[in-house]
């Protein structure tokens, strides 16, 4: 059975992951989709990046080399607020450290707009997926979602800064939509999208 390795261990980007990639097939058979601990994969990864992009294929790269036989996807995903310079940016899960917990993240970042009027807390969340495949061959996949920066955490459902992002669409934080509303704008679910297509597209092709 093909299997496919995500470089995380994300408890939450995994969910958002598996539902989006679910029903995969290579050869007529499922696909097995894997986090990085359920494959046995313990390795420390240097993210010295200067890109979403870079910084996803050096994860995948890394994890890859530990796997084998197997399809390696990463991810490298970050919010960008406008009035910040695009800060956290690709030190959105080190921003005030990696050990901080977002409670804080998030009212640090609400703080330092304070007094900043809808129109310029403009931001946007953006993921890069790198994929690498058992013969070495690699390719890479982008996309965003953009919004604002709320004044106060809100909705108990996502993780991250997902409290803070409001979605204009449906005039909600990240965090108050549901899994399938998330999954159908978030800029993991279209980059992963992206990325579902070009393997079919290559399956069809073997």
């Amino acid at each position: 059975m093909q299997k496919i390795v995500f470089a995380t261990g994300n408890a939450g980007k995994m969910r958002e992951i598996k539902e989006i990639l679910s029903g995969l097939e290579t050869k007529g058979e499922p696909v097995e989709i894997l986090s990085m601990k359920e494959a046995g994969v313990d390795t420390e990864i240097e993210e010295d990046g200067q890109s979403f992009e870079e910084n996803a294929l050096i994860k995948a790269k890394a994890v890859a080399a530990c796997v084998g036989d197997a399809i390696v996807l990463a991810d490298d995903s970050g919010l960008e607020v406008d009035y910040l310079d695009k800060e956290p940016g690709i030190y959105s899960a080190r921003y005030m450290g990696e050990d901080t917990s977002y409670h804080i993240k998030n009212a640090n970042l609400i703080e330092r707009l304070t007094g900043v009027e809808d129109e310029q807390r403009t931001a946007r969340f953006v993921c890069a997926i790198a994929c690498v495949l058992p013969d070495g061959r690699n390719f890479i996949r982008t996309a965003a979602i953009e919004g604002r920066i709320g004044y106060e955490e809100k909705g108990e459902n996502g993780f991250g800064y997902d409290p803070i992002f409001v979605v204009p669409s449906y005039h909600k934080s990240a965090a108050q939509l549901t899994p399938e509303e998330k999954n159908a704008i978030s800029h993991r679910g279209k980059a992963l999208r992206k990325v579902r297509e070009e393997l079919v597209k290559m399956e069809k092709r073997i």
